[in-house]
């Protein structure tokens, strides 16, 4: 058993041997083959790469959501063209909060959300279209919005309806510059407010900073603001153990009977989630990257043909070379080898080039576009180069395993 392990391994090392031989033998050939791989694998990798950044860029910016938080809402995230359906919707209300909040035994945390657009300013200094959030302190857990120094908004600030704030970065650097803002004041509006806590950096959602965001008692905001007229959004954590899909099916029932719903009456009222603007997303992508992926997929079966004509010619240059070998004892299976292997080979090169240059465009698209090579990408594309090589080199080798060894070597 050992010598025929070892004769197999011989023989697969020799043609290995002779396929890198007759590669360097043809250099300019071999180059001018390969590059149809390495232009199907740069296109097929960086789209990959671009979808891939797509994805988790897209993913990171929804993840403050919480894949197991729910909003309760007038606005579905998602609609149809029955917008006057929805804007005609009762609103949200803080009865509706207090109805799920007394009820829900799904839930683990709840929070109330309110807004309102303001001007905030300074000693002279103005920030303009500041996001201001009303809320509760729940809503630091619901929606994981901790402060990055300082102090969230308490229950106490929210009862008294103190005019304190938790302020975004991006408010505390054009207001404040090198100087604490704790403890110092600003104006929202017309009302000074104290900065008790500074939240930490939230980044972009769809090209809108959320750093430029203000969260202040919920009650503060009525009271200064209006409550009149006034939507809410709720939004509800599941608690552990809990999904989801049950905890929706709770919030729909309490919520129909909080606003006095029949049975055959439809909600009038949207629960939204995560997975929402994930489907979303899928589908208005989808088509884009298969069509990517397809375009990708004709180079490198472009690049795979251009090879299975290079190995024919290849075959029918060293007849000779083939009758000889079969001559001396070489056995069909090694004449088919090595020719497989010098279609590998060729494929193999092209890959790791491609996976390279795909690496360097990633890099220059990253200032337009994100784009990310996981080592899983760079490792199935070099695959895939192989099993292109293996796949288009399949003919050409059998037809050189077949030859007679008399005829080939008449063929001098």
């Amino acid at each position: 058993m050992a010598r025929i392990l070892r004769g197999m391994g011989r023989a697969l090392w020799e043609g290995f041997v002779i396929a890198h031989r007759a590669l360097v033998a043809n250099k300019t050939r071999a180059a001018l083959t390969t590059l149809g791989i390495i232009i199907g694998v740069v296109t097929v990798t960086l789209m990959m790469m671009i979808i891939q950044g797509l994805n988790q860029s897209f993913q990171n910016q929804i993840s403050f959501l919480g894949a197991k938080t729910v909003y309760v809402q007038r606005w579905p995230w998602v609609w149809d063209d029955e917008w006057w359906k929805y804007i005609n919707r009762p609103r949200i209300t803080m009865d509706n909060y207090e109805d799920l909040r007394q009820r829900s035994r799904l839930a683990e945390e709840m929070s109330p959300m309110a807004w309102t657009g303001r001007s905030v300013t300074r000693r002279g200094k103005s920030y303009d279209r500041v996001s201001v959030l009303g809320t509760t302190p729940e809503h630091a857990r619901v929606g994981s919005t901790l402060p990055e120094y300082g102090r969230y908004i308490s229950d106490q600030d929210n009862h008294a309806a103190r005019r304190v704030a938790a302020i975004g970065t991006a408010i505390r650097d054009e207001l404040f510059g090198p100087l604490d803002p704790i403890g110092r004041e600003l104006r929202i509006g017309a009302n000074p407010y104290k900065v008790v806590g500074i939240l930490e950096k939230q980044g972009n959602f769809f090209g809108e900073s959320r750093d430029n965001t203000i969260i202040i008692p919920i009650e503060t905001l009525f009271n200064d603001f209006g409550r009149t007229n006034r939507d809410l959004m709720i939004a509800v954590r599941a608690a552990e153990g809990v999904t989801v899909a049950d905890l929706t099916d709770e919030l729909r029932g309490i919520m129909r009977t909080s606003r006095s719903l029949k049975p055959s009456e439809e909600d009038d009222f949207a629960i939204n989630q995560q997975d929402a603007l994930s489907n979303l997303y899928n589908t208005l992508t989808g088509g884009v990257y298969a069509a990517g992926l397809i375009i990708g997929g004709i180079a490198l079966l472009v690049g795979g043909i251009g090879i299975m004509n290079i190995m024919l010619v290849s075959v029918t240059e060293r007849t000779w070379e083939i009758g000889m070998r079969k001559a001396i004892g070489a056995r069909t299976a090694h004449i088919l080898w090595q020719f497989l292997v010098e279609a590998m080979m060729i494929c193999v090169i092209g890959g790791t080039v491609g996976i390279l240059l795909a690496f360097l465009g990633g890099q220059a698209l990253k200032q337009a576009l994100p784009a990310v090579m996981p080592a899983w990408l760079a490792l199935s594309a070099v695959l895939f180069s192989a099993g292109v090589g293996l796949v288009f080199g399949i003919f050409p080798a059998a037809k050189a395993a077949k030859m007679d060894p008399i005829q080939a070597l008449r063929a001098r």
